[in-house]
Order: C-alpha cells, then sequence, then structure tokens
C-alpha cells in the first residue's frame, strides 16, 4: 500500500489531468488548464499596421467611386509601363517566395541569390513607376489637370511611398540573411514576406480600380 502511493505522489501532473500533455485533459501548458498561446508583438504590430493601411485605402477608394461620377471626370490612359512595372513587382513577390522556401527547406546558400532578385526587382518597379509620371507629364497629364489624374497620382504615390520603406526593411533583411541570422528550417522571411505581399496585392488592386473597372 505504501509503495502504491509514493508511486501516485511521484507523478502529480498525471494526477492532476495529465500536464505533460499526454493523457487526457492535457494542453502541455505546464498543468495550468488553458491552452498554450504563442504571442508575437511585432507581428501583431505588423498586421495591426497593414489593416490601418487597408481601411485607409478603403477610404481612397470611396472617395474616388464618388468623384469619377462628376461632370468634368475625364478618363486617363494608362502608360504601358504600368503593366511592364506590376510584372515586376509579382515577380518579386515569387522571388521572395523562393527565398523563403529555401530557408525554410535548409538550403541557406540559396537565399541570397532569390532574396537580391526581390530587392532589385522592387527597385526597378519603383523607378519604372517615376518615369511612368514623367511620360505622363510629358503628355499634359498633371495633378491638377483632372481628377482621375489627380487620384492615379496620389494613390500611386502613397503606395510607392510604403513600396519605399519596403526597401529599407529589405535591406535590414539581406543583411541578417548574409550575416547567418535567420534560422534556417523556420520562415525567418514570414513577416517581411506578409509586408511585401500585401503590397503587390495592392498595387494589382489599384492598377485595377483606376484603369479597368
Amino acid at each position: 500500500m505504501s509503495t502504491e502511493v509514493l508511486r501516485k505522489s511521484s507523478r502529480p501532473g498525471l494526477d492532476r489531468g495529465g500536464a505533460d500533455g499526454d493523457s487526457p485533459g492535457g494542453d502541455g501548458d505546464n498543468g495550468r488548464g488553458g491552452a498554450g498561446v504563442f504571442y508575437d508583438p511585432h507581428r501583431f504590430g505588423l498586421w495591426l499596421f497593414l489593416g490601418t493601411l487597408t481601411m485607409m485605402f478603403i477610404g481612397f477608394t470611396s472617395a474616388y467611386m464618388v468623384r469619377r461620377t462628376s461632370p468634368d471626370w475625364a478618363p486617363l490612359r494608362a502608360p504601358g509601363l504600368l503593366w511592364v512595372n506590376t510584372a515586376m513587382l509579382l515577380l518579386s513577390s515569387g522571388t521572395l517566395e523562393a527565398a523563403r522556401r529555401r530557408l525554410h527547406g535548409w538550403n541557406v546558400a540559396g537565399v541570397g541569390p532569390w532574396l537580391m532578385a526581390t530587392g532589385a526587382l522592387g527597385a526597378l518597379f519603383v523607378t519604372g513607376q517615376l518615369v511612368a509620371w514623367r511620360v505622363l507629364a510629358s503628355r499634359g497629364y498633371f495633378v491638377s489637370s483632372n481628377p482621375h489624374n489627380s487620384f492615379f497620382y496620389m494613390l500611386s504615390g502613397v503606395h510607392g511611398v510604403h513600396l519605399i520603406v519596403g526597401l529599407v526593411w529589405f535591406a535590414v533583411v539581406l543583411t541578417k540573411a548574409r550575416r547567418l541570422a535567420y534560422t534556417p528550417g523556420e520562415d525567418g522571411l514570414g513577416m517581411f514576406a506578409t509586408y511585401w505581399h500585401f503590397l503587390t496585392g495592392l498595387w494589382v488592386y489599384l492598377l485595377l480600380l483606376l484603369f479597368v473597372f
């Protein structure tokens, strides 16, 4: 009888419903009775920022949809360069995903080239947008010429500023990747990829809103 009592008292976790998470009722949270929740304040802050950015562009969209019904509205024809820029930005998201997969697959040497391609394509996109602005200006399409012009310059400009911020972040990511600061097998590029893909999707949406719908 005494041996049985000692055996039971030496395994308190099992008597409380399995604090080690192996027995029924166990949750792997040291027997506190609640499921363990991982909270990343940086990721939460990023999603909060992206949510705010989304609401801002929803406001821009509402203003655009109302303004386009005005009698002084004259459609702006998109320069062909904008479609080339869009293709480069979409391709940059693809190269970033390739870098993520190589990091997750322990191919550390393969991360750098794909990251470099992402940054180069992003820089080309920003440069291409500036060139597109100059092309429109040379044709007489200025900010104050027409409401459609104004919305194009404003929306593409706000998006461009956030993409430049993304390029600054990219420089930090690239430096860390070269220093092997990211753990192979993990998604160390996840937060940056979330931001970059968001901007890619946002630009595609803006392009369709301004020149297709």
